[in-house]
């Protein structure tokens, strides 16, 4: 499989450093409008951008009054902009942890046909008394628990996925059957956390299943051991190349490991950036935002485009793509379209474009429920 390097772009509300809203470039204004959001990634797809990532959270930002408060349904979002894109992925964030796979894997799906087959999931979970106080219906839980519950939910989620075959809906007139009864499976579901019977009540969808994405922390953490059984795209932190490289041939191995071919799994690395006209704009820029609200930045890219082109070729060697996570969204979106950066022209779906085969219904192939 012969993919290019991927470009991914992360459109969190106005940007991810808490004071990009006091821009006056921002339209902090419109970030609660469907309009804000179709025209960010109308621009992010006119830049190259093979990858639109959406983050969500079921608690609010922290910070106090200086940050922006409140968030739209990422899977909303999403379903929204599908109608002013064509080619560019969409992976809206869903967290397992208080909502039920049933829901999610029907939204995805959903998602996938809006969109013509260019749906994603990043599976997230919620940490934290908080938001588990805002849904009420059980404890915090700690980490491992979390990410095994999320296990499940994949799992959960995959198998509604494929729960309908893909010629369940025969549609025939002269006996007034719409689906073919026979072509829709129970999944029978039983776990620690899970008992769901299915099957679901959406018909599988252009991908059969979306692209499944996950972000690794460290080699034992509970979330890297799901990303390398479950995902298409492992998301990983901001190193040099050559930790980089390390920490993805150590992914891949364990992708091997785990019965999988590691040719059929990205791993991308996560890069704030913040880019002007020069250096010493983009730092005095970075300055400012800092002053309204002191944020970590030191790890970011700031520069211009051609320092930040220079900074992908390294990177190119090291991962199979990144996630660029602009400080301001708006001061990105000029300059991205100046990266020069040339997406797969062929393939309808998202899976086409990344070289991944639709897998076939499990239970179409007699497999287990």
């Amino acid at each position: 499989m012969s993919v290019p390097f991927l470009l991914g772009i992360e459109a969190a509300g106005t940007g991810v450093h808490p004071a990009s809203w006091r821009r006056p470039d921002s339209r902090a204004e419109e970030l609660f409008t469907g309009g804000y959001w179709a025209d960010a990634a109308a621009a992010l797809e006119a830049a190259g951008a093979d990858l639109l990532f959406v983050p969500d959270s079921f608690a609010l930002q922290q910070g106090g009054p200086g940050v922006t408060r409140g968030r739209l349904d990422a899977v909303a979002v999403t379903a929204r902009v599908a109608a002013r894109t064509r080619r560019i992925g969409l992976v809206p964030q869903g967290a397992v942890t208080h909502t039920e796979p049933f829901h999610l894997s029907k939204s995805i799906q959903a998602l996938d046909f809006a969109s013509l087959g260019r749906a994603g999931w990043e599976v997230t979970v919620s940490p934290g008394a908080e938001q588990a106080a805002a849904f009420g219906r059980k404890p915090e839980q700690g980490h491992p628990a979390l990410w095994h519950e999320a296990d499940e939910a994949i799992e959960v989620t995959v198998r509604l996925w494929d729960s309908w075959e893909d010629d369940a809906e025969i549609r025939d007139i002269p006996t007034g059957r719409f689906i073919d009864r026979e072509k829709l499976h129970y999944i029978d579901f039983a776990g620690d956390n899970f008992s769901v019977k299915g099957p679901s009540i959406t018909p599988r969808s252009p991908q059969g299943q979306p692209i499944v994405a996950v972000r690794a922390g460290a080699a034992d953490d509970p979330a890297t051991a799901v990303a390398v059984q479950r995902a298409d795209l492992i998301r990983v932190g901001t190193a040099e190349p050559e930790a980089l490289a390390a920490q993805r041939d150590q992914l891949r191995a364990a992708v091997t490991a785990a019965g999988r071919d590691p040719e059929t799994v990205f791993v991308l690395a996560d890069l704030d950036i913040h880019l002007a006209a020069t250096v010493e704009q983009a730092e005095a820029e970075v300055a400012e935002l800092n002053g309204w609200h002191p944020a970590e930045t030191a790890a970011a890219h700031i520069g211009t485009t051609d320092t930040l082109r220079a900074t992908l070729v390294a990177l190119a060697g090291a991962v199979d793509g990144v996630v660029l996570r602009p400080l301001a969204l708006a001061a990105a979106l000029p300059a991205l379209g100046r990266l020069g950066h040339t997406p797969p022209e062929s393939g309808a779906t998202l899976r086409d474009r990344l070289g991944l085969a639709r897998p076939a219904s499990r239970y179409a192939l007699g497999g287990a429920r």
